[in-house]
């Protein structure tokens, strides 16, 4: 199996499926929620570029290098995006990347449960020997999430790329370079688990 073919993953909090047109409505209204694109060291569709965005996320999807899905909450409402991508199947890797929710439903469990989702998956069916996570040196709210994942910083990527950002043009990003390797999964999976299991109680 493909690593870029479309696969659903269901949770109790949230599930992810196909990435469609047929989201584009539903996704607007949800990054108005805190006008997400606001923020200068990330890159977040504006509801007037969101079918550009679907259209990207598709067309590297048929170049085999993404897998993108479109975030459910437990009502089935689209509430967010997030993708494979760098996807290398000769060499069992991926990134876990271009994620975004709406800001009501931050700091829940869906993050938890959608990484969880996402790993499992990744090293359980794809059988990854590695799978990556990369964010901007000043996004601090995703670094603190991706290390209490558990991923540990590989290192940062100095001058890595310009910045497009409108509200940041002439700077560049530090990319932070965090990964989880196959032989770590089983801690990992024990602790989100265990994070989940506190949510519900």
């Amino acid at each position: 199996m493909k690593f870029s073919e479309p696969i659903i993953l269901r949770g109790q909090y949230a599930s992810l499926v196909p990435l469609s047109y047929s989201h584009h409505d539903a996704l607007c209204e949800a990054v108005k929620d805190g006008n997400l694109w606001e923020l200068w060291y990330t890159t977040i569709p504006t509801p007037s570029t969101m079918r550009e965005e679907i259209e990207r996320r598709l067309s590297l999807q048929k170049n085999e290098t993404m897998n993108p899905f479109c975030i459910l909450d437990a009502n089935k409402v689209p509430i967010g995006m997030t993708t494979y991508m760098n996807i290398d199947d000769d060499n069992r890797r991926l990134e876990i990347g271009s994620t975004w929710c709406r800001k009501s439903v931050q700091k829940t469990a869906i993050n938890t449960e959608c990484k969880l989702m996402l790993l499992s998956h990744a090293f359980e069916e794809f059988k990854c020997m590695a799978v990556e996570f990369r964010t901007h040196w000043f996004n601090f709210q995703s670094r603190r999430g991706i290390e209490r994942l558990g991923a540990k910083l590989d290192g940062v990527l100095r001058s890595h790329v310009l910045n497009r950002h409108p509200n940041a043009l002439n700077t560049v990003r530090d990319t932070c370079v965090y990964s989880i390797l196959e032989n770590e999964f089983v801690s990992v999976k024990t602790h989100l688990n265990f994070q989940l299991d506190k949510k519900r109680n």
